[in-house]
Parts: structure tokens; C-alpha cells; sequence
């Protein structure tokens, strides 16, 4: 069922919710947490399209915010909302709002959404593309537990991650972060097969992937080896070798779908590794409503090592800020204990899972 709404208010939205859903025959409320997308007109399609397939597997309220400040200086004085109310099969198992706000209330989007937030349920916010500065300090940001940012979707994606490291708070996240889950897991899965201390590593990818600098970040502040980034054509990552005194353990990615696993004294075995939608992402994400430990000592690696004098610039052509570079000369570390390191890079990669599971 679609409704929509002209010069309309909050308190009108929240009216034609209630009957709407009396008029499909589900008057209760099923829905587990509010999805806030702040975006643009051109970019609202798609990111409403992922989220209401995400929504199947949580069911949400979604608003989207859209901002029509207007040109002339007529449009800009003027205030009114817009809105499509969608319940029902249009909006997966949940309920959609499409607020259009035009002229002065795009500054006010705040006011507006706050009315509408489901109560005592958790609230996410999503920014597709060109998020706020400080997502935490943005107005709509204050809302969520959880703010979402991708860093692969701005113009410059190496400098946006170190901007995000510079700016984190406890709640951030971001999708070139979620995209290195199934990496992480498999490298984990690698290290717990040998023995042998990892002495260093080496990480191939696009030069301007920020999922890239991620991988090596989290790799040299886990095991503490000197980690290099290497550019290919991609797609994406390609591969991760880590040395070993007993050989190289190597997960390689050429296709972008299947990868191969290879381990000194094991047969070589294959992994799906398909590079995820944006639907499966912000499903994945979802699932977390706590601070996620481990994206923010990745994410401010490069800034830690940046202010010690020890981070320098790779090499790989991407000319962002060396404070995202750190896998290229990080300072090697050995860990006395080859248990100890193995432990760490397997508790970061299972933290998702055990926070799942405790829900």
C-alpha cells in the first residue's frame, strides 16, 4: 500500500502509519530497530532497494531523507514535507517513509524524524553517500547506536577513511569495513591450520580500495609483522600472502568470486569469497548494535602510528594521506608467543559472531 502525503507533518505520517496498517490487517507493531537513510534523489532508489531487502531479515521502519533545499532564493524560503507512506509488499516486512524535505526544513531534518523513531527500539543511520564530517556530532547521527558511512563511494576513498579514523566514535562503522568480513574470517581460518608465527604480510588490491588498507591495517596491529600494500587491477582485493617460517600461507582472489586458500603442508582448497551486494552488507550490519572493537582499532591504526613517526606512504601511486598507508611500513613487532598472535587475529574476526550469538 502507497500513500502519499503533500505539505504534510510528522504527527500526519505517524496517523496514516497506524492506519494503514489496520487497513492491511497487521495493527501490531513487529518491527525491531527505526533505519534512518540520509541521502540524495538521485541516490535514493538504490539505497531504499538494499535496505528493503535488508529488512527482510530485520524487520524495520525506514525512513529515507531526502534534502531539497531548493535554487532560487524563493525555494529556499519556504518550508514543507513531502512524503510516501509504503506498508506492506512495496516495503519488504516493515514500513517506509520517503520524507522529501524542501527549502528550510532540509536544515531541520532532525525535528522531523525524531517524531517518527520507533519507541524503546534501537535506531541505525545510513549514510550512502557523502556522509557528515563527524557522523557522531551530525544531528540525525545523535539518533543512532549505529552510524554507517562507506568510504569506497566518495571521490577520494583513501583520505575519507583517514578522516573517518581521525573523527571515530564508538558506533561507527563502515561498509569497506562489513566487505572484509568473509577475508577475515578465512584468514583466521588459516592461521589456527599452522603453527608457525607469521613474521610478515603482504596485501594486493586496487590502490585506492579502501577495504585494501583496512585488511593491512588489521592484519599489522593484530599480529604485529610489517605489512605491505601492493596495487593490482583488482577487482578489489586480490590476495593476502603471509610469511611463515614453515612457508607462505596465501588466500588469492583473481576473479572476485572464488578464492584459493593455500597452507605450507596442506592441499590447497577453494573458498567462495563473491564480493557482497550492498543489501547483504547492511543485513550484516544490522546484526550489530554494539561498538565494533576491532573496526575502530583498524580504522585508527594509521593515526597511531602516524603520531609515533612510524607510518610512511606505500608506494602504490594512490597519493592519499600516509596516515592510511600503515600496512606499508609498519615496524615489525614478533610476538614472543605464536599462540598469542594466532588467538587475536581469530578473536577479532569471530567478534561478529558471538555478538550475534549473545542476542
Amino acid at each position: 500500500m502507497n500513500i502519499d502525503l503533500t505539505d504534510t507533518t510528522s504527527s500526519q505520517i505517524n496517523t496514516t502509519l497506524v492506519k494503514a496498517r489496520r487497513a492491511i490487517g497487521s495493527p501490531a507493531v513487529g518491527m525491531v530497530l527505526t533505519l534512518v537513510i540520509v541521502t540524495d534523489e538521485g541516490n535514493h532508489y538504490d539505497a531504499l532497494r538494499a535496505a528493503s531487502e535488508a529488512s527482510k531479515e530485520h524487520p524495520s521502519r525506514i525512513l529515507v531523507v531526502v534534502r531539497r533545499p531548493g535554487r532560487s532564493p524563493r525555494d529556499r524560503a519556504m518550508a514543507r514535507l513531502d512524503a510516501e507512506v509504503r506498508v506492506g509488499t512495496d516495503s519488504g516486512t516493515g514500513e517506509t517513509v520517503l520524507l522529501r524535505l524542501h527549502g528550510e526544513l532540509a536544515s531541520h531534518a532532525y525535528s522531523v524524524v525524531l517524531p517518527l523513531l520507533l519507541p524503546d527500539a534501537p535506531v541505525v543511520v545510513w549514510w550512502p553517500e557523502d556522509p557528515p564530517e563527524h557522523p557522531s556530532e551530525d544531528m540525525l547521527g545523535t539518533l543512532g547506536q549505529r552510524r554507517i558511512t562507506d568510504a569506497a563511494a566518495a571521490e577520494d576513498p583513501l583520505a575519507t577513511l583517514a578522516e573517518r579514523g581521525e573523527t571515530y566514535a564508538p558506533g561507527d562503522t563502515d561498509l569497506a569495513w562489513t566487505r572484509l568480513t568473509p577475508w577475515r574470517s578465512v584468514l583466521a581460518a588459516g592461521l589456527d591450520q599452522q603453527s608457525a608465527k607469521v613474521v610478515s604480510a603482504v596485501v594486493e588490491g586496487e590502490s585506492y580500495n579502501p577495504s585494501a588498507e583496512l585488511l593491512a591495517s588489521w592484519l599489522a596491529e593484530r599480529l604485529k609483522v610489517k605489512v605491505e600494500r601492493q596495487a593490482t587491477e583488482g577487482p578489489g582485493i586480490t590476495a593476502v600472502r603471509m610469511q611463515t617460517a614453515q612457508g607462505e600461507i596465501c588466500l588469492d582472489r583473481a576473479d572476485g568470486s572464488l578464492a584459493e586458500l593455500a597452507v605450507p603442508g596442506q592441499p590447497d582448497r577453494h573458498v567462495a569469497l563473491h564480493r557482497r551486494g550492498t543489501a547483504e552488507l547492511i543485513a550484516e550490519e544490522l546484526r550489530r548494535l554494539d561498538p565494533d572493537e576491532a573496526y575502530a582499532s583498524a580504522v585508527q591504526y594509521g593515526i597511531r602510528k602516524g603520531a609515533k613517526g612510524g607510518a610512511r606512504g606505500s608506494g602504490n601511486g594512490g597519493g592519499a594521506d600516509a596516515r592510511t598507508r600503515t600496512g606499508a611500513k609498519a615496524e615489525a613487532q614478533p610476538e614472543k608467543d605464536t599462540a598469542k598472535q594466532t588467538a587475536a587475529a581469530k578473536k577479532s574476526a569471530k567478534a561478529p559472531a558471538k555478538r550475534a550469538a549473545k542476542k
